[in-house]
């Protein structure tokens, strides 16, 4: 079975830096077995009903602004699979509709450029239905834990804490006391599978409440705890709060 993989993705920055966190997404990519296709999950596209890429080679997306020129010259000329989204709904319960506009963003390649290098990989990503609650998520990303067994590395791509808010430049390395407490408080509940915390989260402390003021970056780590088997073994890497309000935290199950 492939490992399921949560990625805190940070700033698009990451994707032409070399740093601690993108050092260790290239160290974790070379102990992954080689998956037939990457599905990827990015806090970056929702959606109204759940969406599937189905073009035969994906366009590169620079969803975002006020960044360096070379960043809007990376380009992640990946295949696509247009037939994955035939495997995906033989294996869940909702609709899933094939979509030809999207692409790959920047919550997928920034990280896919450092995990896996050469874009040779077919990767397909999943949107985010807004509709949706998070218990719903969970159990899509529950039907999809199928798809490991037919040789696809999911990649979960958000943050764990994710309050742009309050961002701290004056601390690039560290965070708030309630984002290290939230962070923590997270972490535990995914490394315990703790579906009912991770789905409601309860309680809502203050913490929490300031660390996921909006579900879109959270939502990748709900479909990383539903994703996952009883016979993973869980652990965290790059467990680290900066900027004062964004976590790096990210899991791998396998």
């Amino acid at each position: 079975m492939m490992p399921v993989v949560f990625v805190g993705h940070g700033s698009p920055m990451n994707a032409i830096e070399t740093n601690p966190f993108t050092q260790m997404w290239a160290s974790i990519g070379k102990t992954l077995p080689q998956p037939r296709s990457i599905l990827c999950i990015s806090a970056h596209w929702e959606t109204r009903g759940t969406r599937v890429t189905t073009m035969e080679w994906p366009k590169t997306i620079h969803d975002f602004a006020g960044f360096p020129d070379e960043l809007f010259q990376v380009n992640y000329p990946c295949p696509g699979n247009p037939n994955l989204i035939n495997h995906i709904r033989h294996h869940v319960t909702g609709s899933i509709e094939s979509d030809l506009t999207w692409g790959i963003d920047h919550g997928a390649w920034s990280v896919l450029k450092h995990m896996v290098g050469d874009p040779i990989i077919p990767v397909v990503q999943l949107s985010l239905d807004r509709s949706k609650s998070p218990l719903d998520h969970w159990k899509l990303g529950r039907e999809l834990r199928a798809l490991r067994s037919d040789g696809v590395l999911i990649v979960c791509s958000g943050n764990v804490v994710h309050n742009l808010q309050q961002l701290d430049w004056g601390n690039p390395t560290g965070g708030f006391d309630w984002a290290v407490a939230a962070d923590a408080l997270l972490t535990e509940w995914v490394l315990e599978d703790n579906r009912d915390c991770l789905t409601t989260l309860e309680p809502f402390s203050e913490p929490i409440l300031q660390a996921v003021p909006t579900l879109e970056h959270y939502l990748p780590l709900v479909y990383f705890s539903g994703a996952t088997d009883s016979s993973d073994t869980i652990s965290s890497f790059n467990q680290a709060v900066i900027l004062g309000s964004l976590s790096m935290t990210s899991f791998i199950a396998h």
